[in-house]
C-alpha cells in the first residue's frame, strides 16, 4: 500500500477544509445551533418529554445525523468532483496510486471532517443542556460507521455529477427530507400505524434510530437491524465503487 500517497490526498482535502473553514465548521455549527435553539425551545416547551427522554436531548442525536449525513456527502462529493471539473483527475489517475489508495485517502478525509463536526455538535448541545450516552462505544462505532459510509455515497455521487447543480441535488432534495421524516425530531411510534409503516421504507429511521440508541437506550427500530442494514449499504457502496474504477465510469471520458 502507498502510505505516501494516501496522506498526500487526506493532507490536501483536510487543508482545503482548514481553507474554508467558516463553510466547513462554523456554518453547519451556527445552523445546527438554530435547529436546537427553535426545535428544542419552541417544540419542548410543549412537547416535554418523549419516551422518557427530555425533547431537547432527544433531538440531539437526530441532530447530529443530519448534520453528518449531509456533510459526509458533500465533503467527499466535492473533493472528487473539482480534480474531475480542473481536469486534474487525470494526473491522480496516471500516479503510482491504487484506486483503493485514493478512495481511501478521499473518504478518510471526509469522514474525519465530519465526526470532527458531529463531535463538535456534540459539544455545543451539552452546553444548552446536559446529555447522557448510556453506550459510549456504540455511540462512536455508528459516528465512525455512518460517516465512512456516507463518504463513500458522496464520492459515488461526486463522480457521478457533471455539473454543480447534481452535487447538491442529492443532499438537498433527497437526504435532508429524509432525514426530517426519518424521526430526527419525533419517534415514529407516535405517528398513525399506517405512516409509521410508511417510515420503515425510509432508510435515515434505522440509522437515526441506532445513534439514538447508543445515546438514551432506546429506539424505533432494534439496533440490530439498524447497524446491519448501514453495514449493507456500505458494502453496495463499496460494490458501487469498484464497478466504476473497473470500467472508467465518467473518469477516463
Amino acid at each position: 500500500m502507498n502510505g505516501h500517497g494516501i496522506l498526500a490526498i487526506y493532507r490536501f482535502e483536510m487543508a482545503r477544509a482548514l481553507r474554508t473553514l467558516w463553510q466547513s465548521l462554523v456554518a453547519p455549527v451556527l445552523t445546527t445551533s438554530l435547529y436546537f435553539i427553535v426545535f428544542g425551545g419552541a417544540i419542548g416547551s410543549r412537547m416535554q418529554q418523549v419516551g422518557g427522554v427530555d425533547y431537547g436531548a432527544f433531538i440531539v442525536p437526530g441532530l447530529i445525523m443530519l448534520t453528518l449525513l449531509t456533510q459526509s456527502i458533500s465533503n467527499a462529493s466535492i473533493g472528487i468532483y473539482f480534480p474531475k471539473f480542473t481536469g486534474t483527475i487525470y494526473e491522480l489517475l496516471s500516479a503510482p496510486v491504487s484506486a483503493w489508495e485514493i478512495v481511501v485517502g478521499y473518504v478518510g478525509a471526509a469522514a474525519t471532517k465530519s465526526v470532527v463536526l458531529g463531535l463538535i455538535i456534540l459539544a455545543t448541545a451539552a452546553c444548552f443542556m446536559p446529555i447522557h450516552i448510556a453506550h459510549p462505544g456504540a455511540m462512536i462505532a455508528f459516528l465512525l460507521l455512518t460517516a465512512i459510509t456516507f463518504s463513500m455515497f458522496g464520492f459515488i455521487l461526486g463522480i457521478w455529477a457533471d455539473g454543480f447543480e447534481k452535487l447538491s441535488f442529492v443532499p438537498i432534495l433527497v437526504v435532508t427530507p429524509l432525514t426530517f421524516l426519518g424521526g430526527a425530531f419525533y419517534s415514529i411510534d407516535m405517528l398513525p400505524p399506517f405512516w409509521r409503516s410508511v417510515s420503515l421504507f425510509n432508510p435515515v429511521v434505522y440509522l437515526v434510530s441506532g445513534f439514538r440508541w447508543s445515546f438514551y437506550g432506546q429506539g424505533d427500530v432494534a439496533v440490530g437491524i439498524s447497524l446491519a442494514l448501514t453495514l449493507i449499504f456500505m458494502i453496495g457502496c463499496m460494490a458501487a465503487i469498484v464497478w466504476i474504477f473497473r470500467t472508467g465510469y465518467r473518469l477516463k471520458a
